[in-house]
């Protein structure tokens, strides 16, 4: 069960409609296949989505890292030595996506040496998710009208709204559409992606605070330090740090600090190794967490629902699985399906997923 090689293979799928949120807009999914190969001619595979407004990713960097510095430091080593991968990589400064591929990536190969899935590997809780469905910025009208679709296919009854607009007004008037449309049949929450100051979200909070809202998360940005304990003290529902709280180290400050009381994990930005010892400490804290995604290609989001299902805590609240429905094509052999608004893990070994050679020679950008 040893690492023989890496595979970085960058891939362009265009999106049905562009993705808008305030850090940022997407258009295609820009990917990287991550493949590790092993003596024993296992492949385990991964998907890492390069996010340049966020984490300062990009599909060539993740590439170059990966090929000259990460694979190296691997090969040669067994899909055992979790451990000592996980500090070779941690010897290098960011690369979040990159580093989270490989590490599931050799989850995958691991799971498929043993004959085993990633979820039972990982803890085994159950073998499917709540899904939940994000919905970008548009009209009232067209985001009732796409979240109803989604119910109406995909049984999906829970919606993250991205906010963040000027004037707040603009995102508070779409939330109280969804709320009066659906009632108490959806439940709702958002997040702002860093887009409003610490004022704007009190008084956006304070327009909303009607309407039965799950969570409030990264409304402002976390280094206005003062402005945002300010605004989480007056806020009656879970305040969830997502790009705030990446490693563990992050969440101990802000949750200690006063700048969040939930956090949002991503396993396209910190794999399985490192998402479980977040998760971990957020169990340790009595935190609520939600299962989170990098706007996912269909690998991406089988990884987090993989983990997600592995552990009872994940396992509470709808997760954030349903972007790759926004893509016009994807990678797998076999696509997923939301039914009944769940997402379920794929049986058999690893995470049970094969690329579809043809669609891959379409869309890999590299030949």
């Amino acid at each position: 069960m040893k690492i023989t090689r890496v595979e970085a293979i960058p891939f362009a799928i265009p999106y049905r409609k562009p993705l808008r949120f305030a850090s940022g807009e997407v258009r295609a999914a820009e990917h990287v296949l991550v493949r590790v190969h092993t003596d024993d001619g296992v492949i385990g595979i991964a998907e890492a989505p390069p996010r340049p407004f966020t984490y300062g990713e990009t599909q060539a960097g993740i590439i170059e890292v990966l090929d000259s510095i990460f694979a190296p430091q691997v090969v040669g080593l067994s899909l055992l030595d979790r451990e000592v991968v996980h500090a070779r990589l941690a010897r290098t400064v960011g690369n979040p996506a990159a580093k989270s591929a490989l590490d599931m990536a050799i989850w995958d190969a691991l799971g498929r040496s043993l004959d085993v899935s990633v979820t039972e590997l990982l803890g085994g809780y159950t073998d499917r998710m709540r899904v939940c469905h994000m919905l970008g910025f548009d009209e009232p009208a067209a985001m009732v009208a796409e979240a109803e679709r989604m119910r109406a296919t995909h049984g999906i009854t829970t919606f993250k709204v991205k906010v963040g607009r000027r004037p707040v007004s603009l995102d508070t008037a779409v939330v109280r559409a969804l709320r009066e449309h659906f009632g108490d049949g959806v439940e709702l929450y958002v997040d702002g992606n860093r887009g409003w100051t610490a004022a704007e979200s009190a008084r956006a909070m304070a327009e909303m605070a009607d309407l039965g809202l799950l969570f409030a998360e990264e409304l402002c940005p976390a280094d206005d330090v003062l402005g945002r304990r300010w605004l989480v003290s007056r806020l009656d529902v879970p305040f969830i740090a997502d790009e705030s709280a990446v490693t563990p180290a992050d969440v101990t400050r802000e949750v200690l600090g006063g700048s969040a009381t939930a956090i949002s994990i991503k396993t396209a930005r910190t794999g399985f190794t490192r998402s479980q010892r977040t998760h971990h400490l957020a169990e340790g804290l009595g935190l609520e967490v939600v299962m989170g995604n990098q706007i996912d290609g269909q690998l991406g989001s089988l990884c987090t629902v993989a983990f997600g299902a592995a552990h009872e805590l994940t396992a509470r609240r709808a997760g954030e699985l349903s972007n790759f429905l926004d893509m016009s094509d994807d990678l797998l052999t076999e696509p997923l399906r939301v039914t009944d608004g769940e997402l379920a893990v794929r049986p058999g070994a690893g995470l049970g997923a094969e690329i579809d050679p043809d669609k891959l020679r379409r869309y890999r950008q590299d030949r």
